[in-house]
């Protein structure tokens, strides 16, 4: 009986996550000429292709989305890389007064990020970088590299020193076991907190309208947000086919990553 119980729990609540989903895509799925809020319960024709077409050309969503994805994968690999070194350096090197490091990289996620957003734009505009993407590329690493110190610290923490010990024994340089021996063992871990620093770029919208103005620049979620404020109203389902594109890179890439991002959940095995 409690298995009927667990089962339509879930039902209902998959159910009630769907909803959004389905509303999202029946509304994108109408044409502007015949959208109305009365009967955004119920799918009335389709133009969903029609629809992400003229999202496309009105909003600049094609360069968008090229730059976000330049940024949800060079700024997350970045910061995977520096987060596993420095996990690698404070637990299997011992790195001298590594806890006081460890919570200096940390603490850049203390404050909220709004705090520092004006002194951002100031600084970005002094030295050029303002609107560009480098510099956007530059704030998503910083951003994600705390996070990443932190994931890779704890998951290098379960593994046995001894490992690093006899490494050293057979001959092996720091290098060496850092490349062939532990980021082997947190591959799992890699994958997940790159998902995760990934779809948390993809989604910015904050940054990329502080440091950002032009199409070719800005995050897609930022060009979405001043589509929806230019051609609102009557071209309500345009905009929401441009939501449901810029939603589809997260979900399919969950979907040909959950494996490695389940396994990452469990930090302490490899």
């Amino acid at each position: 009986m409690s298995r009927a119980i667990r089962t339509t729990v879930l039902i209902v609540l998959g159910l009630i996550w769907l909803l959004p989903v389905y509303l999202l895509v029946i509304n994108a799925a109408k044409s502007p000429l015949t959208f109305t809020t009365a009967e955004s319960w119920r799918p009335t024709d389709f133009s969903l292709f029609a629809n992400i077409g003229e999202a496309m050309r009105l909003s600049g969503l094609a360069d968008s989305v090229v730059s976000t994805l330049i940024y949800a994968i060079v700024s997350p690999a970045i910061a995977v890389a520096v987060g596993a070194a420095a996990g690698f350096a404070i637990v299997a090197l011992k790195l001298r007064h590594g806890f006081a490091w460890f919570v200096a990289i940390f603490g850049g996620t203390v404050f909220p990020i709004q705090m520092i957003l004006l002194p951002m734009f100031d600084a970005y505009s002094r030295v050029g970088i303002f609107d560009s993407k480098l510099g956007m590329v530059i704030v998503y690493t910083a951003i994600s590299i705390p996070f990443s110190a932190f994931v890779m610290r704890n998951f290098f923490t379960g593994i046995a020193h001894n490992v690093f010990e006899a490494s050293v024994l057979d001959g092996a340089s720091t290098w060496r076991i850092f490349y062939r021996v532990y980021l082997p063992m947190a591959s799992s871990a890699l994958v997940a907190v790159f998902i995760l620093q990934a779809t948390f770029i993809w989604n910015d919208f904050l940054l990329g309208l502080v440091l950002s103005q032009s199409d070719t620049v800005r995050p897609i979620v930022t060009t979405l947000a001043g589509m929806q404020s230019t051609y609102g109203g009557a071209q309500m389902s345009v905009v929401l086919a441009g939501g449901l594109l810029v939603s589809l890179p997260t979900v399919i890439l969950f979907l040909f990553t959950q494996k490695f991002f389940a396994r990452g959940l469990a930090l302490g095995q490899y």
